[in-house]
């Protein structure tokens, strides 16, 4: 829910034709990186997310970038004006014209960053108006472009008390919220627009939706927009199934399971017991997760917490740091940054398995209402970091996190440690990463059961491995051939990072390692074309980290499109290892069961040091 300040019949204008232009204008399908985690980044403008997703977000691995919503909307003088719309036809918004809209999506994939777009349909700017695309409205007459008074409920409010009552659900449904007019979702014409609206956003080649307000609309509204959607539309340009996450805080009366068809659910369960546990609200700590949020494989907790294929987590939204809901880094008074409490809550969400992740980028204000700042984001190119613009996507602990979490896809949480303040905890997610937190102001020395094979790992905390992959640029943690590592976490009042994160892709080459095992991989039936060759992309750096054009490349036995493919390649010795085959073009990735990763995955554990091995996995999987 956001903050509201208090205070026709005519065809869609986009014809087929004219986003049958929009379509063509759009790249055609890019290599993606993983999708488990994005990043929102609150009211950056389209040109500036192009550079973001070229110069940072693609390297870094991070799999979609949110943006704000793109409708044209209410003039304001507060960020709360984006969640005004006056016109769902012209994509003139607050943050660029149509044109760089599409330009930025383009950069997005071309770096291997999907695109979703915040959607605002359950009401539409009060007072009256020009907005920003010069279209103009007015709320008392309930006259906006392609709306009419027929397309309303009546005006009523929504009461406290009937977000916990049966009878009051109809209210929080058919009400306006925050006074804003209230379309009538359950309309067949209403929710034709809606459907035209996203429809020409995935014509431009967004990826997703994140629905705002969506338990203020039925869910069998939404299901009935969905279809019509998916019936024009049943995969992305990209050649993926339509992400979709809607904004449902949970109360007494809402149904939550009934929006499962739709998409995941924003689980604001997790936001709310990370800002109880790191501030140590009402006896929690960090030992007290388990127990509030469950367990992998068994999930729910004392919280009640949804199935983790469901919901998508995160730390703070533009909502939730400006109410209280949440930990936050940008509101002057609470700030949870200079205790590190924030950083650690956000290492623990990439690290943990739980959901879908988003990272939180924003501004900092002092004034809850106040407007995005003036200033770029960068400064002759620059990225000005902690300046007005947060950049939290950028710290190093965030950032080397979202390779963590990539690597770590489908890897059981194991090996839960508590230390001796209930502050202190850590974990491993199968045999590919471990990470160390420390929430208390004391420093935390102990052995670890790590998890992972022997060898030396760079702490992703606070730096990478260099360019040789011979040594970090920070830190580094040694395992021993038992698993077992011995270090010191900072206490959280350190002035250092109070956090140690290893995991297999960022293991050296020089030292302390158990050395390598020689994998033969085989495949045949992968009916190539010309220009294409055949690519082993997994969870380890040696097949590129899940990044096709990192992954290694096979050798082709003879001609034809279906001939075998082969290749033998050094990868870490004793590790666990998950990999598909991937068709490669330079520039497109086809991917084994159509999915980058999860779902179909092959898997094996390395064979020991100076050993060889074959993979001889038969034919590729379409």
């Amino acid at each position: 829910m956001h903050k509201l300040p208090s205070s026709r019949r005519l065809a869609h204008a986009l014809t087929a034709t004219a986003a049958a232009a929009l379509a063509a204008l759009a790249a055609p399908a890019q290599a993606l990186n993983p999708n488990s985690t994005s990043v929102q980044m609150f009211e950056w403008s389209w040109p500036d997310i192009a550079t973001e997703c070229t110069q940072w977000l693609g390297p870094k691995g991070f799999g979609g970038v949110q943006i704000s919503p793109p409708h044209a909307s209410k003039n304001a003088n507060g960020w709360w004006g984006v969640y005004q719309p006056v016109n769902y036809v012209n994509l003139t918004s607050r943050m660029g014209t149509p044109a760089q809209l599409q330009s930025m999506i383009n950069s997005c994939h071309a770096a291997g960053v999907r695109v979703y777009a915040d959607i605002v349909v359950n009401q539409m700017a009060d007072g009256s108006g020009t907005a920003t695309d010069g279209s103009t409205w007015n709320a008392a007459t309930l006259s906006y472009p392609f709306f009419s008074a027929s397309d309303f409920h009546a005006n009523c409010s929504i009461n406290g008390s009937d977000y916990d009552t049966p009878a009051g659900r109809s209210n929080v449904q058919n009400c306006r919220l925050g006074g804003l007019p209230d379309l009538a979702t359950e309309s067949s014409y209403v929710q034709g627009q809606i459907a035209n609206y996203l429809k020409a956003l995935l014509a431009m080649g967004i990826d997703g939706f994140r629905i705002d307000a969506a338990k203020h609309m039925p869910a069998s509204a939404w299901t009935a927009i969905m279809s019509n959607v998916k019936a024009a539309y049943p995969k992305t340009l990209q050649g993926e199934p339509i992400w979709v996450t809607q904004e449902i805080i949970n109360d007494g009366e809402v149904d939550r399971p009934s929006y499962f068809p739709i998409g995941t659910l924003n689980e604001f369960q997790f936001t709310s017991a990370m800002r109880d546990v790191f501030r140590n609200n009402n006896g929690l700590n960090l030992a007290s997760i388990p127990s509030v949020m469950g367990t992998w494989g068994n999930w729910g907790g004392s919280w009640g917490f949804i199935q983790p294929q469901n919901a998508t987590v995160f730390i703070t939204n533009w909502d939730t740091e400006r109410n209280g809901g949440s930990l936050n880094i940008n509101n002057a008074a609470g700030n949870d940054g200079a205790n590190q409490r924030y950083t650690l809550a956000n290492i623990f969400m990439l690290a943990q398995g739980y959901g879908e992740s988003q990272l939180y980028s924003g501004f900092k204000f002092s004034n809850t209402d106040a407007d995005r700042p003036t200033a770029s984001p960068y400064s002759g190119g620059v990225p000005q970091i902690n300046v007005v613009w947060d950049f939290a996507h950028r710290w190093t602990p965030l950032a080397n996190m979202v390779g963590f979490r990539n690597a770590a896809i489908g890897q059981a949480q194991q090996n839960w440690i508590v230390g001796n303040n209930g502050n202190q905890v850590a974990f491993s997610r199968g045999n590919v990463g471990f990470v160390a937190l420390n929430n208390s102001g004391s420093a935390w020395t102990r052995t670890f059961a790590t998890g992972l094979a022997a060898g030396t790992y760079c702490n992703v905390i606070n730096g990478t491995k260099n360019a040789a992959g011979t040594g970090c640029t920070a830190d580094s943690v040694t395992v021993d051939a038992s698993g077992n590592a011995s270090f010191t976490v900072p206490a959280n009042n350190s002035g250092g990072n109070p956090a140690v994160a290893i995991y297999t892709g960022q293991k050296t080459s020089s030292g302390g390692g158990t050395g390598n095992c020689a994998v033969t991989f085989t495949i045949a039936n992968a009916n190539t074309v010309v220009g294409q060759n055949l690519r082993v992309v997994g969870s380890v750096s040696g097949l590129g980290s899940w990044a096709p054009a990192s992954g290694f490349a096979l050798t082709i036995q003879g001609s034809g499109a279906n001939v075998p493919w082969t290749g033998t390649v050094n990868l870490p010795a004793g590790t666990a290892i998950q990999y598909k085959y991937v068709k490669w073009n330079g520039s497109t990735a086809v991917w084994e069961s159509n999915q980058a990763t999860g779902s179909g995955n092959r898997e094996f554990t390395s064979c020991a040091s100076g050993a060889t091995q074959s993979r001889s996995d038969g034919n590729f999987k379409f």
